[in-house]
């Protein structure tokens, strides 16, 4: 299990200057928090553009915690819709659809703590280049990808091989396919979310 990032962790991947204020972070997260609600009530939920900064195409990330546990997770690499949408839609996704946990009930809807991470786009990267903390991994071969955030291996304290090693055995590769041939893409992640 994933735990949430320690204050600690937020400062190392959060050193550079933040795209989102403060005021666009809390609105996402409200966002995300409406997009739960109306998914566990079974309702519609309006969208509606609230800037066009918001408004840009972007993938991203909506992890839920519920008492200090990984409660979901889902997101997407690539920007196929505006930031808002991807975060409403990541955050219904990942209350209700992450396979790895039943379905969030409305007792458990109002005890999440949201995390979001909005990404860069993908670039190629050697093994060498890799920094823990800053960059995300995907690797690919054939059909099989698995991505990992930026915020895993602070978490878990792994170096960039074991980092490697993890994201390979997320895909379901061996795990030296970053050696022999899988396709290795890094991105980095502006990281936000509630104590």
């Amino acid at each position: 299990m994933m735990f949430p990032p320690s204050e600690e962790t937020r400062a190392v991947m959060t050193a550079e200057v933040p795209e989102y204020s403060p005021p666009e972070r809390d609105w996402l997260l409200r966002l995300a928090h409406h997009a739960i609600e109306a998914a566990v009530e079974e309702r519609e939920l309006e969208l509606l553009s609230p800037s066009e900064h918001l408004a840009e195409c972007r993938g991203a990330f909506t992890t839920l915690h519920l008492q200090g546990r990984l409660r979901g997770c889902i997101g997407y690499v690539f920007p196929s819709s505006p930031l808002y949408r991807t975060v409403a839609e990541t955050a219904r996704a990942a209350a209700l659809d992450d396979p790895r946990f039943h379905p969030v009930n409305s007792d458990e809807a109002m005890l999440l703590k949201v995390e979001i991470s909005v990404l860069s786009p993908l670039r190629p990267i050697r093994p060498e280049q890799i920094e823990i903390g800053k960059h995300g991994l995907v690797v690919t071969q054939g059909s099989r990808r698995g991505l990992l955030l930026p915020q895993v291996p602070v978490e878990w304290d792994w170096g960039p091989e074991t980092f490697l090693i993890q994201t390979c055995l997320k895909a379901g590769l061996a795990p030296d396919a970053w050696r022999y041939g899988a396709d290795l893409q890094a991105f980095t992640a502006e990281v936000f979310g509630e104590k």
